[in-house]
């Protein structure tokens, strides 16, 4: 009994860190776009935009920022060797509008990875003075773009990324995504650590960074971060070491939106080819925040349906309140992140679907590689 004491006891520890450590993010990570209008005079900015196999998503995104209401801009398509008809529906598009091009990608060099070499083909045809790298699975407000030139601007940033509002529609997105996102933004750490020159923190989120050509050109583009799987992690990396120039990471507040994934087979392939990359320079760091992560779920839940089947109801009404403590904790942040009212509800499953996808995701890089989009990587 002393011994079940003992574990109840470190789980509600567990739980009620997390749900303290979440609370501290939420509260330092309120940096946010705000609508303004669009600037009379403004340099100009290319919009790059990968595409492999986008047919059912392009026409989309490509109309939703030819219809931003920024005065100066352009839009590169980057046709990554598409195999549907991604290409023949942006020339169509094009052809309506000159502010638009469709680029044919080269076949993938040795020691590229997809997306870094398709963005390098894109930036290198580009004649902006800003960048904005965006996902061809992204839709844009009007005054998306300016909101985030704007942000940039009164900031005096080089570089800004935007984190987008999830678009989730099914089960599986609904469950699943909120959770992983919240994870990954509970290991990482708050906006405010994020966006701190003197902080080691960095992130990009990769479906929406601006910018300026010159600090892009300065820490060597794509092509520095061309072997990269996750290359907005590494981007982010290389730009706070760098230490020449000013970046943030900011919530977006609905003015960007996005589908990741489409099923749950989806998520879990696109997820378990990230996740060990990003902790690949923190192997205990990551290994003890996957068992404290595993505490919280599934662990606790396991442990508290022992307690009730057991009739031990002093540490089954501990652990449940853990439980709703931690849920209760995480609920700002995600709400902040756009991730859904509902979503902090389906945290113990969410929280357990994570420390599977990692473990898989470690099995996967150390036994050869992880495919993605019909392509294989070491």
């Amino acid at each position: 009994m002393i011994v079940i004491a003992i574990l109840v006891a470190f789980l509600v520890l567990v739980n009620l860190a997390f749900a303290f450590r979440s609370q501290y993010i939420a509260f330092n990570s309120r940096f946010a776009l705000e609508s303004v209008p669009a600037p009379k005079v403004a340099p100009k900015i290319s919009i790059i935009v990968p595409a492999r196999n986008e047919a059912h998503q392009i026409e989309q995104c490509v109309r939703s920022l030819l219809a931003q209401d920024y005065p100066d801009l352009d839009v590169i398509v980057l046709d990554d060797c598409s195999e549907d008809r991604t290409a023949a529906i942006v020339a169509r598009v094009a052809a309506e509008d000159p502010r638009l091009r469709l680029i044919h990608g080269e076949p993938l060099p040795e020691g590229w990875v997809g997306k870094p070499w398709a963005l390098d083909q894109g930036a290198r045809r580009a004649d902006g003075d800003w960048l904005l790298f965006t996902d061809a699975d992204t839709t844009h407000e009007p005054g998306a773009l300016s909101a985030a030139f704007g942000y940039a601007r009164a900031g005096n940033l080089d570089v800004l990324s935007v984190l987008t509002e999830q678009v989730m529609q099914t089960p599986a997105e609904r469950i699943f995504l909120p959770s992983i996102l919240w994870t990954i933004a509970f290991a990482i750490g708050s906006l405010k650590a994020i966006n701190d020159p003197a902080r080691e923190s960095a992130l990009f989120n990769g479906q929406y960074v601006l910018a300026s050509r010159r600090a892009y050109a300065a820490i060597g583009g794509h092509e520095a971060v061309r072997g990269e799987i996750a290359e907005d992690l590494e981007l982010a990396r290389r730009f706070k070491r760098d230490g020449r120039f000013r970046t943030a990471l900011v919530n977006g507040n609905g003015l960007v939106r996005v589908r990741m994934y489409c099923s749950f087979r989806e998520l879990w392939q696109g997820f378990v080819k990230n996740f060990w990359v990003g902790a690949r320079d923190q192997h205990v760091l990551a290994a003890i925040g996957v068992f404290l992560l595993a505490c919280v779920s599934p662990l606790t839940p396991i442990v508290l349906i022992a307690a009730l089947v057991l009739h031990a109801s002093a540490f089954a009404v501990a652990l449940a309140i853990a439980m709703c403590s931690a849920i209760a904790g995480a609920a700002p942040g995600m709400r902040r992140l756009g991730l859904g009212a509902s979503s902090p509800l389906y945290l113990p499953i969410g929280i357990s679907a994570v420390a599977a996808i990692f473990l898989t995701s470690i099995v996967r890089h150390a036994c050869g590689g992880v495919s993605w989009r019909g392509r294989r990587y070491a």
